[in-house]
C-alpha cells in the first residue's frame, strides 16, 4: 500500500507538472497576503511550509467543521472522539496536542489547563473566510504552544447585505441548524452567526448538543477601522471511553470557549502597528459517571487577559519586524487549584533581500519572562532563494519550546499525580523544502527534522505506585511532506485535484523507568486526496481520500462524498462520511463511526 501510494505521489507531480505547462491565470491563492506574523507577505514569497485552505476548499471538503477540515491535510492528525468534531485534539508533524498553537484572527487562544480544549475555539465554518497552518518550529513568530506549528483561523472581512439559512439532518438523529447574517452600512460591517447542532449519538452516550454565536463588526472603516470579534461555543457531550480507559462508559463533558478582542492597523509607506486586546475564557466540567457526579468531577475555569502591539518599519535594508506581547492567564480548578501566570513575550525579526530580490534570509528571535518559569529566549532564521518565477527552495531552523499545562503540574487523580517542578520541553526544528507553482498547478517537497528534550512523561517504578509527570524523555522526530494541487477544466466547469502524503519517524530514547506512559502514535503514513468535479450545470460533487497508518501499526482507509444541487439561491446538499464502513481509531480506542449520511438545505436572501 505504501509503495503504491509513494508511486502516485510521483507520478501526480510528474503529469500534473506536465499539464501545467498550458497557459492560464494565476491562482488568487498566490496573492493571499499571510498576516499572522509581523511582517506581511504574500503566500508565495513567505520561505516557511504554509498551507493555505480557502473558503472554496472548505466547501468541497464534505465537512462540516474545522476538526473535519484540517484533517484531510497531510501533515496534520485530527484525533477525533466522535462525531461532529465534538471533542478533538490537533497534532501536527507528530507533536502532542499540548504542542500545536491555535489563532483567531492573529488571536492566541491555547488554554492553560490543557490542550485537549485547543479546538473548542474552533469557529463555524459559514464565518470562516481561509485556515493558514504553519508548520515547523513556530515559537520565533507566535512565542510558547507553537512548538511543532500553529493553525491561524481568518474571518470573512467582505461582506455584503446578506441573509444565509441552514439546516441539516442524517444518521444518528443529526440536527444541524445555522444563520448567518452580513450587514454593509455607510461606515461599518458586521457578520453575525447563530448555530446548533445536536446528535442523539452514534453509541451508547455520546450524544452532544452544541451552541456557537458570532459576531464580527468593523467600524470606522473610512478612517482607522476598528475590528471588534466576539466569540462563544458551549459544547455538552456524553463522552463513552473518550478518557480514563475504554471502559468508562458514563463519562460525562461540558466545555465553554469564548473569546472577545479588539484591533486594528496603523499604516503609512513605511510603518505599520497592529494593536490588540483581547480576553479569552474556558470552562471545562468534567463527570466520570454521568448518571452521578459526586462520584468525581472536576471544574476548571481558565481567563487569559493578553495586549499585543506588532509592527514593522520598511528602508532599504528590508522589512523589521518587531512586537511585544503582555498576558496574564488565570486558573480556578477543584482539582488544579488557583494560580495565575504572567507572560511578556518580545519579538524582533529582520527580513534581508539580495540578489536583486531572490534571495530572502530572516533572523529573529523572541524572548519570554514568565513569572513561574522565568526567562527563555529561542532564534530561529528562515531562508528562500526564488530560482525563477515558478521555483522557489527554502529551509529554517529555530529553538522552540513548550511550558507545561496546570495539568502536567498539579493534576491529581487516583493513578495520577502532576508535578509542580517540571521544566519547559524544548526542541531544535529544522526543515528544508522546494515550492513550484506554475499556471493552475503548485506542488511542495519538505524535508523536516525535530530533536526534542525534556518531553514530559507519566512514569513509575512500581506497579502500586502512582503515574507522575517528568522531565524524561528525549525524542527524534523525522520525515518528508509532498503535496501537489491542480486546476482544470473539462468544457465551461472547473475541476481540482489535490493530493498530500507525508512520512514521519519517532525515535524516542530508552526511558529508564518501569512503567511509562509516553507511547508513539504518530501518523507514520499519511495520505490524503480530493477531486471536486463538475460535469452538468448547477451540480458538483467531490471525494474525499483518507490513508492513514500510525507508527502502532494501525492502518485504514476513509472514503468521504459530497453532492451539491444549486438552484438560484437555494442549494440542496447531500454528505456521507466513511461511505465504505471502515471499523477504525484514532484515539483512546474510541470506535469511530461507520457510514453515515447528512442532508442539507441552504437558502441565501441576498
Amino acid at each position: 500500500m505504501i509503495k503504491n501510494i509513494s508511486l502516485f505521489v510521483i507520478s501526480l507531480l510528474w503529469t500534473c507538472a506536465l499539464f501545467s505547462q498550458e497557459n492560464s491565470k494565476e491562482e488568487q491563492l498566490d496573492e493571499v497576503v499571510i498576516n499572522s506574523s509581523r511582517i506581511d507577505l504574500p503566500f508565495k514569497e513567505n520561505s516557511r511550509t504554509i498551507t493555505v485552505i480557502t473558503a472554496e476548499q472548505i466547501k468541497q471538503s464534505a465537512a462540516t467543521n474545522v476538526a473535519d477540515v484540517l484533517q484531510q491535510f497531510a501533515g496534520v492528525d485530527i484525533r477525533r472522539r466522535g462525531t461532529a468534531g465534538m471533542q478533538a485534539d490537533l497534532y501536527i508533524r507528530g507533536g502532542g496536542f499540548d504542542q500545536t498553537l491555535l489563532l483567531v484572527d492573529g488571536f492566541k487562544v491555547e488554554d492553560s489547563q490543557t490542550g485537549h480544549h485547543t479546538m473548542n475555539m474552533a469557529l463555524p465554518i459559514e464565518v470562516i473566510e481561509r485556515i493558514e497552518i504553519i508548520k515547523g518550529p513556530a515559537a520565533r513568530v507566535f512565542g510558547q504552544n507553537a512548538f511543532t506549528g500553529a493553525v491561524n483561523i481568518v474571518t470573512k472581512k467582505n461582506l455584503n447585505n446578506s441573509v444565509s439559512l441552514n439546516v441539516q439532518a442524517g444518521s444518528y438523529g443529526q440536527k444541524n441548524g445555522s444563520v448567518t447574517v452580513g450587514s454593509q452600512l455607510n461606515n461599518s460591517t458586521h457578520l453575525v452567526h447563530f448555530s446548533k447542532n445536536t446528535s442523539d449519538g452514534y453509541r451508547y452516550n455520546t450524544d452532544y448538543d452544541h451552541q456557537n454565536y458570532f459576531v464580527k463588526s468593523n467600524f470606522n472603516t473610512d478612517k482607522l477601522p476598528i475590528s471588534m470579534i466576539a466569540s462563544f461555543s458551549e459544547r455538552k457531550f456524553g463522552a463513552n471511553g473518550f478518557y480514563a480507559s475504554p471502559s468508562a462508559i458514563n463519562q460525562y463533558e461540558e466545555t465553554q470557549a469564548s473569546l472577545i478582542g479588539f484591533s486594528t492597523e496603523i499604516k503609512n509607506d513605511q510603518w505599520t502597528f497592529k494593536p490588540r486586546l483581547y480576553w479569552k475564557r474556558n470552562q471545562d466540567e468534567y463527570v466520570f459517571v454521568r448518571q452521578d457526579p459526586s462520584i468525581y468531577r472536576n471544574l476548571h475555569q481558565t481567563n487569559k487577559v493578553a495586549a499585543e502591539l506588532n509592527g514593522s518599519y520598511r528602508s532599504s535594508l528590508g522589512i523589521t519586524g518587531f512586537g511585544i506581547d503582555v498576558s496574564q492567564v488565570y486558573i480556578s480548578s477543584n482539582n488544579l487549584g488557583q494560580h495565575e501566570r504572567l507572560m511578556t513575550t518580545l519579538f524582533l525579526e529582520h527580513r534581508f533581500e539580495l540578489l536583486e530580490g531572490k534571495l530572502d534570509v530572516t533572523p529573529g528571535i523572541a524572548a519570554t519572562y514568565f513569572s513561574d518559569f522565568k526567562f527563555h529566549a529561542f532564534p530561529g532564521m528562515d531562508i528562500g532563494y526564488s530560482i525563477n518565477e515558478q521555483f522557489k527552495i527554502y529551509g529554517n531552523i529555530g529553538y522552540t519550546y513548550r511550558i507545561p499545562t496546570y495539568t502536567d503540574l498539579y493534576y491529581s487523580d487516583p493513578t495520577t499525580l502532576g508535578n509542580e517542578n517540571l521544566n519547559p520541553e524544548e526542541a531544535i526544528a529544522e526543515e528544508l523544502g522546494i515550492k513550484f507553482t506554475q499556471n493552475k498547478f503548485s506542488a511542495t517537497l519538505t524535508l523536516f527534522n525535530r530533536d526534542s528534550n525534556n518531553l514530559i512523561d507519566y512514569v513509575k517504578e512500581n506497579e502500586d505506585d502512582l503515574f507522575q509527570a517528568t522531565n524524561i524523555a528525549e525524542l527524534n522526530t523525522k520525515g518528508f511532506e509532498a503535496t501537489a494541487n491542480y486546476n482544470f477544466a473539462i468544457g465551461a466547469f472547473n475541476q481540482s485535484l489535490n493530493a498530500s502524503y507525508t512520512f514521519l519517524e519517532d525515535d524516542i530514547k530508552d526511558v529508564q523507568s518501569n512503567f511509562s506512559r509516553y507511547s508513539i502514535n504518530s501518523l507514520k503514513h499519511h495520505f490524503t486526496s480530493r477531486l471536486s468535479t463538475q460535469f452538468i450545470k448547477n451540480v458538483s460533487q467531490n471525494i474525499v481520500y483518507k490513508y492513514a497508518e500510525r507508527a502502532t501499526g494501525q492502518s485504514y482507509n476513509v472514503v468521504d462524498a459530497s453532492l451539491a444541487l444549486k438552484i438560484k439561491n437555494l442549494e440542496l446538499s447531500v454528505i456521507g462520511n466513511n461511505i465504505f464502513n471502515t471499523e477504525y481509531t484514532e484515539t483512546n480506542l474510541v470506535p469511530m463511526p461507520k457510514g453515515n449520511v447528512l442532508f442539507g438545505l441552504k437558502y441565501d436572501f441576498n
